[in-house]
């Protein structure tokens, strides 16, 4: 019985939305929208764009390991033909870097002139024509005050250059 009065209260609901007693709400309707036109702006203009045909065949690939490596002239270029010697039997003083290396002494036996290399806790006896260091280091002359090295290293074009390097005679601190 409930339901039937629940149904029946929203059908007299529903009656009373007729359409015909909104004049009133019509008339206001037509009075504020006389002069508004709806309007959309035009929606712009697509530019066709241009199809250019890709062809990488004649480029360099962008990932390639040449991108960050400084080109390598080919047929010796500036730096004269000169190469270090790779087929060369190493010697002891040349896995060290020069300045770990210290000249702490000087002999002479003859005519010959040695200088006495630190190389962390080991003496080492070198003669002009010894190699030490890292960059190809060939000993070209023994004096008191140090040895001068002839090295060969690669510029930033790649080229093989001749560098003159001097390691200094280390002094003792007189003992108290």
């Amino acid at each position: 019985m409930k339901r039937l009065l629940t149904m029946l209260a929203a059908a007299l609901a529903l009656a009373g939305c007729d359409g015909e007693n909104h004049e009133d709400l019509r008339a206001w309707m037509d009075e504020n929208t006389q002069g508004l036109k709806g309007q959309v702006k035009p929606l712009p203009e697509i530019k066709p764009s241009i199809i250019v045909a890709y062809e990488a065949g004649n480029l360099l690939d962008p990932f390639s390991v040449q991108k960050i490596e400084p080109e390598r002239k080919k047929g010796g270029g500036g730096g004269g033909g000169i190469t270090p010697d790779l087929d060369r039997r190493k010697e002891p003083l040349e896995q060290y870097p020069l300045d770990t290396l210290a000249m702490v002494g000087l002999l002479e036996q003859g005519r010959v002139t040695y200088a006495l290399i630190k190389a962390d806790t080991t003496l080492h006896r070198v003669r002009s024509g010894n190699y030490m260091g890292q960059n190809f280091g060939v000993i070209t002359s023994i004096s008191g005050d140090g040895i001068t090295l002839k090295e060969i290293v690669q510029d930033a074009d790649g080229e093989w250059v001749e560098r003159t390097s001097t390691l200094q005679l280390q002094e003792q601190e007189a003992k108290k």
